[in-house]
């Protein structure tokens, strides 16, 4: 009877063991993240915000997202999503920022979005919030910290700043698009290269002309030679005597 239950007690432990090594070993759960992660400096695009619900029991209502102070954006716009309001906040930037030749003092630093009626986030499901955005700023990273709130007055944090290299990941990070530079457009040396070419096929054409023009000049110099000589005897030639 004593060794059952030291047996039984070995497995209770063991499990216990196996389950906090689970646990550890669990992957992190679903983040707030910005799609596509990659764009261009300079560029424009179209980005969503996606929004999982983490929660068993309450919904997400609420969603705000800061744009970088110091990555500041010309033009941003949103675009409708059914059941939600949204509330964009802007700021005075100094220097301005350039959008099409044009400078612009303001720039958008917070979006909200509110769920009305029944459009909140459901336990299980995720929420994409699209806007677009351009030119970007030449900047390798721009960092969105986001606040998620749910219904029962919860509010998740997501503003961590990403690790640096070899860094552990944040608990709570914060969505980040990474911005590359444009690469240098070939359209521009492709005219030069053109002429050039050009430039040669004439230099040819022309040369291969001056070369036929100085062959006939020649022959027809040898031919007046010719026939001078071939007069000139004709005149030293004695008459023939009858």
């Amino acid at each position: 009877m004593l060794r059952h239950r030291r047996s039984a007690t070995a497995a209770v432990l063991a499990l216990g063991v196996v389950a906090v090594v689970l646990g550890v070993a669990a992957p992190a759960s679903a983040h707030v993240s910005v799609n596509p992660k990659e764009a261009t400096q300079g560029g424009y695009g179209r980005f969503a915000f996606r929004v999982p619900n983490e929660s068993d029991e309450a919904s997400t209502t609420k969603v705000e997202v800061v744009l970088p102070e110091n990555a500041p954006v010309g033009s941003v716009s949103t675009m409708p999503v059914p059941g939600w309001t949204v509330a964009v906040e802007k700021r005075k930037v100094d220097p301005p920022v350039q959008v099409h030749g044009s400078e612009v003092a303001e720039a958008v630093s917070k979006i909200t979005w509110t769920a009305t009626g029944d459009a909140a986030v459901k336990p299980g499901q995720f929420q994409e919030f699209p806007v677009s955005m351009g030119p970007l700023p030449q900047v390798d990273t721009m960092v969105f910290k986001t606040l998620q709130t749910y219904s029962d007055g919860n509010v998740v944090r997501w503003i961590e700043e990403p690790p640096a290299a070899g860094g552990e990941e944040p608990e709570k990070p914060a969505p980040v698009l990474t911005l590359t530079a444009a690469a240098p457009s070939a359209g521009a040396s492709a005219p030069a290269v053109a002429a050039a070419d050009a430039d040669d096929d004439d230099d040819s054409d022309g040369g291969a002309g001056t070369a036929f023009g100085v062959a006939g000049l020649v022959a027809g110099l040898a031919g007046l030679a010719l026939g001078g000589l071939a007069f000139a005897r004709t005149r030293r030639k004695p008459a023939a005597r009858s």
